[in-house]
């Protein structure tokens, strides 16, 4: 009897910990998953998932060490292994939903986090801009992400996608040139840049 008491209040503790540090990171996490799926559905479904197994296997993370690039790595493990498979599918829009949505006069003052960074995304990047970032491939993508945006350092990169830091520099950079080639006929048209004779 005593030792399930010790098991239930060190789970309690556990959870509580889980909560307090992964609370802080919740914000980065839906705007990676969002650039990483393209769409609000599925970041919402794979933060979820996220969030699942991080618990489910926080007893594995080793505390003094980075809990943001541990949770990146699930992340990022989690879009390769379940979400790239969909990337193709069509996008289904649940029409009962949007009547609702339309229906509804209630209106709220307050925006939850993820309509806030979907906010950010929508008036910071320019459609031509979010479709030059989309289509890198996303061994490049995900590198182009974590560096760029989030700010890893190319070590703590590497250990989120699982590959050497060297390869970290090359698909950085590739990422980079493929995205400055893709935003090159935009720039060009929006007088960013003056054309480029060949």
């Amino acid at each position: 009897m005593l030792e399930k008491q010790k098991q239930a209040d060190n789970s309690t503790l556990l959870g509580s910990e889980f909560q307090e540090l992964a609370f802080m990171h919740v914000d980065s996490l839906y705007s990676t998953a969002l650039r990483m799926t393209k769409n609000d559905f599925d970041a919402e479904d794979l933060i979820q998932d996220v969030y699942l197994r991080a618990f489910r296997f926080f007893h594995r993370f080793e505390k003094g060490t980075n809990f943001k690039a541990w949770i990146f790595k699930i992340l990022t493990n989690t879009y390769i292994n379940q979400y790239r498979k969909k990337i193709n599918k069509p996008y289904h829009v649940d029409l009962e939903k949007v009547k609702y949505s339309y229906d509804d006069k209630e209106t709220t003052t307050q925006t939850s986090a993820q309509e806030c960074e979907r906010l950010d995304y929508e008036t910071l990047f320019d459609d031509e801009i979010k479709n030059a970032l989309q289509r890198i491939p996303d061994e490049f993508r995900v590198v182009v992400l974590l560096a760029d945006v989030e700010s890893f350092s190319y070590k703590e990169v590497a250990k989120i996608v699982g590959c050497p830091i060297g390869t970290v520099m090359s698909r950085l950079s590739r990422g980079r040139k493929q995205l400055q080639n893709n935003l090159r006929e935009y720039a060009t048209k929006g007088g960013f840049i003056s054309k480029i004779e060949n």
